[in-house]
């Protein structure tokens, strides 16, 4: 006969047949104990990911999609449709889009858990409370970090690693726990360098946007002065875009400007005398930051992409902490810092220099 503290202990502690036995209950019912291993040891689970909302934080997670792909199990990514061409490359056996309304992405997810016969896990990125909720009310058994009192909403809550950390080691870090309790292989200490496969259609999306300018085969630079949000209420935007842009087109570079949409205005304010280029997706802008002879950007979305494409960069910090969201790039130049954005000076002497180094034929790595 179980007192009340054994069978509180046999219902929500008892995980596998060694704590089983260690806890002296070894003649648990097979069917419990069978039904415990196999959610974490069957090797035909579905590993289901819910991206991050911001295009950065998607960049960041790169490493984490690579190496749960290279697992050998199907992988469904969840996330916003402008995130599709950063994550084909991991050829997910689906790609389901979400709107950011939750009544509608809960009624697609659980469309989408019909269809499915194996079992699901459950990788959410974000610390939102909703993406836990998402996943749980769509039946979806899913690890994630302890955030806003969301620990009940999942099967493995894992607590968050020091605050300190790098975005993309923080979800690394997810990964590294959830292996272990998936029963996959230990992932490598550090995350990868993992640069995004620009798929044929973007890359040749983007060579006609260049032709369409009448920049193909010449050099240009391309800057990305505008941010999306604010943080910590502060606006993330390098306040001397506009004479840099003068002085440079004084100096005779040729500077382009690719914002979406509804930043074009606000992009030409900022970067006058630059060449508009015709929106592209995410894959196409960064298939023209590669062909791009020097990025120049704020730390925000295109920062991210221009590391994930391989490209040159400068990136104008003065409101965020790079050591946290910086980009993750051995081409990149991070100027400014936590409360003090850099000069123009300082920054026109760096693209000086850069260009200069990228000009010179003699220099191995230039492009």
């Amino acid at each position: 006969m179980l007192t009340f503290s054994q069978h509180k202990l046999y219902r929500f502690k008892l995980i596998d047949r060694s704590a089983l036995i260690l806890r002296g209950f070894a003649k648990a019912p097979n069917w419990f104990i069978l039904r415990a291993m196999s959610a974490v040891n069957d090797p035909t689970f579905v590993i289901a990911v819910r991206l991050p909302n911001w295009v950065g934080d998607v960049c960041m997670s790169l490493p984490c999609l690579q190496w749960l792909n290279d697992q050998g199990h199907d992988l469904v990514i969840f996330g916003r449709p402008w995130a599709k061409p950063l994550v084909q490359q991991f050829n997910p056996s689906a790609f389901v889009a979400l709107s950011g309304s939750f009544g509608a992405d809960l009624k697609t997810v659980k469309q989408f858990r019909s269809t499915q016969r194996q079992i699901t896990h459950g990788l959410i990125l974000p610390d939102s409370l909703s993406s836990a909720a998402l996943f749980r009310l769509a039946g979806i058994n899913s690890a994630g970090h302890r955030h806003d009192g969301r620990s009940l909403l999942l099967k493995w809550p894992v607590p968050k690693p020091n605050a300190g950390l790098h975005a993309s080691q923080k979800w690394w870090h997810l990964v590294k726990e959830s292996a272990m309790r998936w029963a996959l292989p230990t992932p490598p200490t550090q995350a990868p360098r993992v640069l995004l496969a620009i798929s044929a259609v973007d890359a040749q999306a983007s060579s006609q946007s260049i032709d369409a300018a009448n920049l193909t085969g010449k050099s240009f630079i391309l800057l990305a002065p505008t941010a999306t949000g604010l943080h910590k209420g502060q606006v993330k935007v390098w306040p001397h875009f506009a004479s840099l842009s003068k002085a440079l087109v004084e100096m005779g570079h040729q500077l382009v400007i690719c914002p979406p949409p509804n930043e074009v205005a606000q992009a030409q304010a900022l970067a006058p005398g630059a060449t508009l280029i015709a929106p592209l997706n995410l894959g196409g802008f960064a298939a023209l930051a590669k062909r791009s002879a020097l990025v120049i950007c704020n730390d925000s979305g295109v920062s991210h992409l221009a590391a994930v494409a391989g490209a040159k960069q400068i990136t104008l910090i003065g409101v965020t902490e790079p050591s946290h969201s910086g980009p993750v790039s051995d081409n990149a130049i991070v100027m400014g810092k936590m409360g003090q954005w850099p000069s123009l000076k300082a920054v026109i002497d760096v693209v000086v220099d850069q260009v200069a180094v990228i000009a010179d034929p003699n220099n191995v790595g230039s492009a």
